[in-house]
């Protein structure tokens, strides 16, 4: 957008056209330092454990554990992560005046078919220096992972593009549920979700039971993975994630879906188990 090299107009009037301070074209920013890092994986570990835990709760956490830190830098982490403690609270429903909430539509509905119902949401995955964000678009009924992408940023178009994805690969369903995130109700992704004359259904704020089943996914993924590895590069996070969402899908048997696979029941397969000796 800002030509620098020989421009004409000035870098001085051209930072004024676009209505934009001139010293913001000189800043760089700078990368996480190294004690940021361990204190970031421990504030998403325990996140994932406590989902009700603000800044203060986290910042006692943090303290027990040896860490001399104050609640205002847990504040700019947590910010920094995406993270937003879980509960009711007063006059926070109001949605962005250029985006529309949508009711929920699942309370009393009884799901059992593939296809009928999709969810997704985003988390954040602590990196060897820095972190990418997650998102994961899943069949509600089969608990298979049609979709996923990884960002560096929290902007919408990395979700947009998980469920152009999604809907090409498997076709549209009839419901389609996230949170009220900003992602969710922009424009481009609330268009995506019109042109294919799906039903759009949001998780009322502070309820994280709504969209149980990907909170189950990001504990599986961070749990049984992404804490056992190290990723220096997002090409390295993103061929390890390749990899374990096609072990998720194919092999990772669940006690909810009679031990079958998320794949087998998407796909209507029933495995051939041996009978016991």
């Amino acid at each position: 957008m800002i030509e620098r090299c020989g421009s004409k107009p000035s870098l001085s009037r051209q930072c004024q056209l676009l209505n934009i301070s001139r010293s913001s074209i000189y800043y760089r920013p700078r990368p996480i330092n190294a004690q940021d890092l361990k204190i970031i994986r421990r504030i998403d570990e325990q996140y994932l454990k406590m989902p009700c835990w603000g800044s203060r709760s986290m910042r006692t956490y943090l303290f027990r554990l040896g860490y001399k830190i104050n609640r205002k830098r847990v504040q700019r982490l947590m910010r920094l992560m995406g993270l937003e403690a879980i509960y009711p609270k007063p006059k926070t429903s109001r949605p962005h005046p250029a985006h529309t909430i949508y009711p929920y539509l699942l309370r009393g509905m009884t799901i059992d078919r593939p296809g009928q119902v999709w969810a997704t949401d985003i988390t954040y995955i602590p990196m060897e220096r820095g972190h990418m964000y997650l998102v994961a678009i899943m069949d509600w009924y089969s608990r298979k992972v049609l979709s996923w992408r990884v960002s560096n940023t929290l902007d919408a178009d990395f979700c947009v593009e998980a469920l152009k994805e999604a809907i090409d690969h498997y076709g549209a369903p009839e419901i389609f549920n996230t949170d009220q995130g900003a992602q969710f109700t922009s424009k481009e992704f609330i268009a995506t979700l019109q042109e294919s004359n799906i039903k759009i259904s949001m998780d009322g704020r502070g309820r994280a039971q709504d969209n149980i089943f990907i909170e189950r996914l990001w504990w599986t993924l961070k749990h049984q993975y992404i804490y056992l590895h190290a990723f220096d590069t997002g090409q390295q996070l993103r061929t390890g994630l390749r990899q374990w969402f096609s072990f998720y899908n194919r092999d990772r048997f669940h006690q909810g879906l009679d031990n079958r696979t998320p794949d087998e029941v998407y796909f209507g397969f029933y495995p051939i188990l041996a009978k016991a000796a």
